[in-house]
């Protein structure tokens, strides 16, 4: 059996509540909620990162998502807004090593949220943003 935590939520051995569930994909209520109601959607497929994710996952964990956030809104939940959040290693905050989309219910003054850092309100220079869209741009046409 694999060490995973979330391969052993989706074989049965370890619990969760689950809220979804099809072939691909599973959401089950998060046990470290930011707000009540926060859900994780976890393909069925063991994945470390979203790249190794085949695409056909990646958007059906999307559309699985985007329904969970019009329940949210009209459950008794009563949720304000949604944040969808998907830690992609560890330097981005990615604590289970299998692909996870947070879909986290919201609520004006909950506590939560994103820290910048200090620079983040100055522009960048038009130049640098060139030189970076096209390093990525060369990169995604190497994949």
């Amino acid at each position: 059996m694999s060490e995973c935590i979330f391969c052993q939520i989706i074989a049965g051995v370890a619990p969760a509540s689950f809220v979804y569930e099809d072939n691909l994909a599973c959401a089950f209520m998060d046990t470290q909620p930011v707000n009540p109601g926060h859900l994780l959607v976890v393909p069925r497929v063991h994945a470390r990162a979203m790249g190794d994710l085949p695409a056909e996952i990646a958007r059906h964990m999307m559309a699985v998502a985007q329904r969970l956030m019009k329940a949210m809104r009209s459950a008794p939940l009563c949720c304000e807004g949604v944040n969808l959040l998907l830690a992609d290693g560890e330097a981005a905050g990615q604590e289970v090593d299998h692909v996870h989309l947070h879909v986290i219910p919201r609520y004006k003054g909950d506590g939560f949220g994103f820290r910048f850092a200090p620079d983040y309100g100055a522009l960048p220079q038009r130049g640098h943003l060139d030189k970076l869209a096209t390093a990525i741009r060369e990169a995604m046409d190497e994949t």
